[in-house]
């Protein structure tokens, strides 16, 4: 992989995550704040995302497979998606805001394994390559925190701009799409049946005890972190925080380190040890988060949000690093497809809808939660799946870059 490549990778990478970090950390707090929705209206907004993971990636990764260029698919997926963004902050209703919302998460939710499938398709070895491009997105997601608190300080009653500055991005990213490397169909002209169109190649994988076992835990795992994105910026304004939305950066910040780590990490402990170590991050995180405030325990909650690199990055960028080198060549981009389905998909789903009731439940009044059980029920959910991954994945270790 050449320099040029590199680059262009990198800007894919940050325009991708700057999209997505522009309007999805702060929504929370403008569904409650302009459109006066309560909990569970918000828990069921963020699930938007999640239904389309579940919907639009197996299709996609397929298109992407056997019929259609990536990086063609993502340019078009990205002006399309623009359009909606710029729309919906003309939507009043929380109920109407939820159904434009997940016409535009069909659009982008694709767009996650395809810069993936892109990445890996131009590199002669993922394990030690993929980290150095996919932290360019962390930094683009940091970069559009930073500017909302600190270059725009934009008001909660003002935050129907993210979404346009989410849509101008998206229109940038659509036609840059169109100048990336090709990445042309890997299986084109091969006999293609419904069941393949559904993504059931990459069902294979889930024969592999190990992969089975990984893929179970990224569903539930990804519960609590469904948690995090729609409840944290919430709760960190309630308790008093100043300047969270930049503060949350923190964590992207922590995870542009560690990702950094990955290949030196990988080789060394294993993937079983990167991804454990991960949940443990989850449980501690939500335990601080849990005893936190906004005065002498401030402490915990920066300690709760830098945690986030080792809860992100040892467990889905070592996934999608595992996923590489368990599919065959001609599946990557139905195996990363399948992967978020897993993850964004029915992880984030189930994650965010519970998230909501599970406000609501604890909710004392408009401005006030019991916070302390809210974190409590991820950081037992995050527990279980470490029980759970820790007696049943038992993969060999070798080098991350190896491929069946």
């Amino acid at each position: 992989m050449n320099n040029t490549i590199r680059t262009q990778l990198s800007v894919m990478m940050f325009l991708e995550f700057f999209i997505w970090g522009a309007w999805y950390v702060t929504m929370g707090t403008y569904l409650s704040t302009v459109l006066k929705a309560d909990s569970v209206q918000i828990g069921a907004a963020y699930s938007a995302m999640a239904v389309a993971n579940i919907i639009s990636p197996f299709f996609t990764g397929m298109i992407a497979d056997r019929f259609f260029a990536a990086q063609k698919l993502l340019g078009l997926l990205h002006i399309l998606g623009a359009i909606l963004l710029y729309f919906i902050t003309q939507v009043t209703d929380p109920s109407v805001f939820y159904w434009v919302l997940l016409l535009y998460s069909m659009m982008y939710a694709p767009t996650i394994s395809l810069t993936s499938s892109i990445s890996f398709r131009q590199m002669s070895d993922g394990g030690k390559q993929f980290s150095g491009i996919r932290v360019w997105g962390t930094i683009g997601w940091i970069a559009i925190g930073q500017l909302l608190d600190k270059a725009f300080h934009i008001a909660p009653e003002n935050l129907a701009i993210t979404f346009q500055i989410a849509a101008v991005a998206s229109v940038i990213l659509g036609l840059f799409s169109f100048t990336l490397p090709d990445t042309p169909p890997t299986a084109k002209n091969q006999p293609t049946s419904w069941s393949q169109i559904l993504g059931s190649d990459s069902f294979v994988l889930l024969k592999d005890k190990s992969f089975l076992v990984f893929f179970i835990s990224a569903i539930l795992i990804f519960i609590p972190l469904s948690f995090y994105y729609s409840q944290t910026n919430q709760f960190l304004t309630e308790v008093g925080m100043k300047n969270a939305t930049s503060n949350m950066t923190l964590g992207q910040i922590s995870e542009a380190l560690f990702i950094l780590a990955i290949p030196f990490l990988i080789n060394r402990i294993g993937i079983k040890w990167m991804i454990m170590v991960g949940m443990i991050a989850w449980i501690l995180r939500f335990v601080l988060f849990g005893y936190g405030d906004g005065d002498a325990n401030l402490w915990m909650l920066f300690a709760g949000i830098i945690l986030h690199g080792v809860c992100f990055d040892f467990f889905f960028v070592t996934g999608q690093i595992y996923t590489d080198s368990k599919a065959g060549e001609k599946i990557k981009a139905a195996a990363q497809g399948m992967i978020t389905m897993a993850t964004y998909g029915f992880g984030m789903w189930g994650g965010t809808l519970l998230s909501g009731y599970v406000a609501q439940a604890y909710t004392i009044n408009e401005t006030t939660h019991n916070w302390l059980m809210i974190w409590l029920i991820p950081a037992g959910i995050a527990a279980a799946v470490l029980v759970l991954f820790a007696l049943f994945f038992n993969e060999v270790k070798r080098n991350s870059s190896s491929a069946n």
